[in-house]
């Protein structure tokens, strides 16, 4: 008890004064106890605080790293795989057909971009190559045809002159003479043909007409020829004669798969679609189409030769260049359009023909 307080106890009080004295000493008791647990609490408090601060700063930054461990292969993943697809794209070989979904999902837009590209560049590159390789051909022919050429003319006036003047035992020696000089002409004409694109001012045609009228001129009468074409075609723009060699070239092949008898069937029709997709087409995907069709009923085409039909210098028939189909294929891409082929062994072979109506 302090010496003030024993001061005022003794003092005279009145017993109301007396009790409010008591009550302040028990506060003020009360007081002094609850500082004395606020020290206590405050001084073990801060050490478990700090503790507790120690903890989480260790656990955000375990999960940080985890996250960020987490995150980073989300992103290197999918990054070292598109990486791995630009070599793949670089060096010509195929991307993977299927891929694991890693990583989010703009990395899908980049997948689907980068097999749109490769699937993009791998057709420019089948085209390029086609392209270098047709006019390597075209070079070709056009030499063999001026060399081939420059000789004929000497020959054929000297094949006449012994049939003006050769005895009747050389008759035949003459003549073969003659048909083998002939038969060189005709493949320094397919050769020259070949050897070059159209050229000139490009005209209107109506591809129904000009097929009516190849077709009943080239398919002989021992087949039967069903025609038929569609009423209000569109004309195209293009070049007639090189045109007419071409449907010319596959009446012919079609004629020559059935030696002895057969059906010839033609159909041109109008089509509102794209062309089929791949290396040969390079048409607008809106334009309007003429589409010629050739079926015959003849032998068909074996499939290893079909894979070739349209290389030049490949034919299975004796004595062929090789160079109908192929001619027909430039003209068809020189006008902007596409030629494909169908073929079953034993049963008859189709070749279409498609022309778009904005071919100038």
């Amino acid at each position: 008890m302090t010496r003030p307080y024993r001061i005022v106890t003794a003092a005279p009080l009145t017993p109301t004064q007396r009790a409010s004295l008591e009550r302040h000493q028990a506060e003020l008791v009360a007081s002094a106890q609850l500082a004395r647990r606020f020290d206590f609490v405050t001084n073990r408090s801060m050490r478990l605080v700090a503790v507790g601060a120690v903890l989480v700063i260790v656990l955000v930054a375990v999960g940080a790293s985890r996250v960020a461990g987490h995150l980073s292969r989300q992103l290197s993943r999918p990054l070292d795989e598109l990486v791995g697809w630009t070599g793949l794209i670089r060096s010509g070989r195929a991307i993977p057909p299927h891929a694991d979904r890693r990583g989010a999902p703009e990395f899908e837009v980049l997948r689907s971009g980068m097999r749109t590209m490769a699937t993009e560049l791998e057709s420019g590159r089948r085209r390029a190559l086609e392209a270098e390789r047709a006019e390597a051909f075209r070079e070709s022919a056009r030499r063999f045809a001026h060399e081939l050429k420059n000789p004929l003319t000497p020959i054929r006036f000297a094949v006449d002159r012994l049939r003006r003047g050769a005895p009747e035992e050389l008759r035949d020696t003459v003549e073969v003479l003659a048909e083998e000089a002939t038969r060189l002409e005709v493949m320094a004409k397919s050769f020259a043909q070949f050897g070059r694109l159209p050229d000139g001012a490009a005209a209107d045609i109506d591809v129904a007409e000009l097929v009516t009228r190849v077709s009943r001129s080239t398919i002989p009468d021992r087949l039967a020829l069903d025609l038929r074409c569609d009423d209000g075609l569109p004309l195209i723009t293009g070049y007639h004669e090189p045109l007419v060699r071409a449907v010319t070239n596959v009446l012919i092949n079609a004629a020559d798969a059935c030696p002895t008898r057969g059906d010839i069937t033609v159909r041109v029709t109008g089509q509102q679609a794209a062309a089929p997709a791949g290396p040969n087409s390079s048409a607008n995907a809106d334009t309007n189409w003429v589409v010629i069709s050739v079926r015959d009923t003849g032998c068909g085409i074996a499939p290893d030769t079909l894979a070739r039909i349209f290389d030049p210098y490949v034919t299975t028939k004796p004595g062929g260049t090789g160079l109908g189909l192929a001619i027909a294929r430039q003209t068809l891409q020189a006008h902007r359009g596409t030629m494909d082929v169908e073929s079953e062994p034993g049963r008859g072979t189709t070749m279409t023909m498609r022309l778009p109506v904005t071919a100038s």
